[in-house]
């Protein structure tokens, strides 16, 4: 970055600057010397090694001369009636920290007053179809709050590039959706799922997970890997093993889905039980079912509460011949 005109967010600590306000964020922007590209990885703050994935992911597309921005805010906009606004994790301290250890320059955390200086918005992003389905059934509106905060940060930032996390499957088509129909001057990229060592998708709401909710919340990534290798099995393929960072491709839509829910029925029996929301195989860019003799990429999506938790989960398949 050019010469800092501000303070250090953590003395002592690797560069990062935190920005709480508008105008800050505007005059970093304006005095960084744009010799490479910009990025920006947008989240709700509780950082961990997945959000860590996506700054360093950042880093490493603009290079050491580009400038990476990580925008920290609890969008209460995509929170319905119940859900987890007040008590989701707020851990800025923790949260500097890691962003400076992955690679960030700026952390830009505004309040709700910043971003939504007029209170709640009455002009918004509306996500159509594509944001009723699945997620967006469970929790109506939260896509359009989503969009808007995207849209509005992605003006703020003002990036050649931003990244999202492939764990967001729908949330992450949205986006590409709304960049392509608005004509956003950004390009989205998506980052594969980080995991745990047994296999569970990394959350920042895994944290209110007890240990013995913990145990039974395994079933949602094992429920897609058996779907993934169902469908091997039935091209006359092995087991792939854990890793779905490169597509995998299988033969038969009901084996995979047959295979998912047989787990997830066991674990609905589990104690605390497993309450499934969806299982479904569908086409990544809208979200629709894939049906038999469908050739081409699929999500394997599942959504379940364990206790007072929501989680969420996917793999990326390829089904039918080969590419």
């Amino acid at each position: 970055m050019s010469p800092k005109l501000w303070t250090k967010a953590l003395p002592g600590e690797p560069d990062v600057e935190l920005f709480r306000h508008r105008p800050e964020l505007d005059a970093a922007l304006a005095h960084f010397a744009v010799p490479g590209r910009t990025a920006v990885v947008m989240t709700m703050g509780a950082l961990h090694d997945g959000h860590a994935s996506l700054i360093r992911a950042a880093r490493a597309r603009v290079g050491a001369k580009g400038l990476v921005t990580v925008t920290v805010f609890v969008n209460p906009l995509q929170f319905g009636a119940g859900e987890d606004l007040d008590r989701y994790p707020r851990t800025l301290d923790a949260d500097l920290k890691v962003a400076a250890a992955a690679g960030a320059d700026i952390v830009f955390a505004p309040t709700a007053e910043e971003v939504y200086p007029g209170g709640e918005p009455g002009v918004r992003m509306t996500a159509g179809t594509l944001g009723e389905r699945y997620e967006g059934a469970s929790r109506p509106g939260h896509f359009d709050g989503m969009l808007t905060v995207v849209a509005k940060l992605l003006h703020l930032t003002r990036p050649d590039i931003a990244f999202f996390g492939e764990k967001d499957a729908q949330q992450l088509s949205l986006v590409r959706r709304m960049v392509r129909d608005l004509n956003f001057p950004v390009e989205i990229v998506g980052v594969p799922t980080v995991r745990e060592g047994d296999g569970l998708a990394l959350s920042s709401r895994n944290r209110y997970l007890s240990a013995q909710e913990r145990d039974t919340a395994l079933a949602l990534s094992r429920a897609l890997f058996a779907g993934r290798d169902a469908g091997l099995l039935a091209a006359g393929e092995g087991p792939a093993g854990s890793e779905e960072h490169e597509l995998i491709r299988v033969a038969s839509p009901a084996a995979v889905r047959s295979a998912a829910r047989a787990v997830l029925d066991e674990a609905a029996g589990l104690e605390p039980p497993l309450v499934l929301d969806y299982l479904a195989l569908v086409d990544p860019a809208d979200f629709t079912e894939i049906p038999e003799g469908h050739a081409g990429e699929a999500v394997l999506a599942v959504a379940a509460e364990v206790g007072a938790t929501r989680l969420i989960d996917n793999i990326r398949l390829w089904i039918g011949a080969a590419r």
